[in-house]
């Protein structure tokens, strides 16, 4: 796709939210079900049913899919395809990237073991790998707009407003 054809695909869609705000407010959801068998979480994904688990250094398996590696991996998703997209909008001569995130956690957060200890990520580092000839300025441009327009980056830049509830269902409603 080229920087016309995706700036007519967008125009209508843009279009729309100027016009009404309301219709650029979509809500995501996503949902699973822990499993009756293991420590596991099946998650929906849309095209197929990922088992999410403990990682390794928590005492997991490493069979199922870590979540904290899956929120990574939404970041590299993210962070790619928002770096595809600036670069077409820009005509930037791009031939090829690799998109790399690392995060630093500390189990003893997540284990109980240290109060003090952090449960979370307390670093998480975005990289990219650019095989390009466009000069810096614009390379320089292009990252920065990659990172003002990932949602992924910027909900974990700027933290959203969060709840949690829960609801009884079965019998015990």
């Amino acid at each position: 796709m080229d920087a016309a054809a995706l700036k007519a695909m967008q125009a209508p869609i843009k279009e729309t939210y100027r016009d009404d705000a309301g219709k650029a407010l979509v809500t995501l959801r996503a949902r699973g079900a822990i499993d009756d068998q293991s420590i596991a979480c099946k998650v929906e994904t849309g095209r197929a049913i990922a088992i999410a688990g403990l990682h390794p250094a928590t005492g997991g398996s490493g069979l199922e899919l870590c979540s904290g590696d899956m929120l990574l991996e939404a970041l590299v998703a993210c962070a790619g395809v928002t770096l595809k997209a600036v670069a077409t909008a820009l005509e930037f001569n791009l031939r090829d990237a690799t998109v790399v995130a690392e995060g630093d956690l500390d189990f003893r957060g997540t284990l109980g073991v240290d109060r003090d200890a952090p449960v979370g990520f307390r670093a998480i580092r975005l990289a990219f790998e650019l095989d390009t000839d466009e000069p810096q300025d614009r390379i320089d441009a292009l990252l920065k707009l990659t990172e003002r327009y990932c949602v992924v980056f910027q909900t974990i830049s700027v933290k959203p407003e969060l709840t949690v509830n829960a609801t009884l269902s079965g019998a015990a409603a």
